[in-house]
């Protein structure tokens, strides 16, 4: 028999839709949530892309199954929404982890690389939240959790689509969590702050950037991708039952700078 506490953060009979499950944050997050006992869909975009996330999941006997779509081709999201539902009934728990970026100087930024950034990173989360969140409200329970970023609260640099894509992530949350907290459904976002990826792979390369960053870091580090299980287990929990419109930052102390 499960303790009280562990009741709280079970994630047993749910089923949650992981998007960018292949590798990274979304990686860590899909195993996160299955060793919590959710059955998790894992999304990417070329079959066969989340084998290592399903494999990871498998050797502790969870749960999971595989999906692939295009997030910036508006369709292939629908028909996502679409097949997740239909995969164990309903989807209890979204995480909208897919994401993309592309770097240049503002004045020389090529306008097919915002539309894609923007596809991806905000026009997805949404369809995805649409199609899934109406049939959340309508059964009254779901939690819907979006990732957002450090460039949720700041600009960057050479970076203006990715940033102004992650600033929409909290507007979209917190207007989500407004209109479907009534009915039950919990609209969160996770910030993370500098973790150790293949997105930043370039930035821990560079030794004068990489130890300004660990240096405004209060942890003295980057994060580990498994250190975001903890964050999304709560958020996809009962645990969170009166959390909404919240963005929770995973940052080692960054914003406390």
């Amino acid at each position: 028999m499960m303790s009280q506490i562990e009741s709280t953060f079970s994630l047993v009979g749910k089923t949650a839709l992981v998007t960018g499950a292949s590798r990274g944050l979304g990686q860590a997050m899909a195993i996160g949530l299955a060793s919590a006992g959710a059955t998790v869909i894992c999304s990417s975009s070329k079959q066969g892309g989340c084998d290592a996330t399903r494999n990871a999941i498998s050797e502790f006997k969870g749960q999971s199954h595989e999906l692939v779509a295009d997030l910036s081709q508006p369709e292939q999201v629908i028909a996502l929404a679409e097949q997740a539902l239909s995969v164990t009934g309903q989807v209890d728990v979204l995480v909208n982890n897919g994401g993309t970026i592309a770097r240049s100087p503002a004045v020389d930024y090529p306008f097919n690389d915002w539309k894609q950034v923007m596809d991806v990173n905000i026009d997805a989360p949404f369809l995805l939240s649409q199609i899934i969140g109406k049939h959340m409200v309508e059964r009254g329970s779901g939690k819907i959790i979006n990732i957002a970023s450090m460039l949720s609260f700041t600009g960057g640099i050479t970076v203006p689509a990715y940033a102004a894509s992650k600033h929409a992530i909290v507007g979209l949350t917190k207007a989500l969590a407004n209109e479907w907290a009534g009915a039950n459904v919990q609209v969160n976002a996770i910030a993370p702050g500098y973790f150790r990826t293949d997105n930043t792979a370039a930035l821990q390369a560079d030794p004068e950037r990489n130890k300004e960053i660990e240096k405004r870091i209060p942890a003295g580090r980057w994060g580990e991708p498994e250190q975001l299980s903890g964050a999304v287990i709560f958020l996809a929990s009962r645990g969170s039952d009166y959390i909404n419109g919240h963005v929770l930052a995973v940052d080692g102390g960054w914003l406390a700078r």
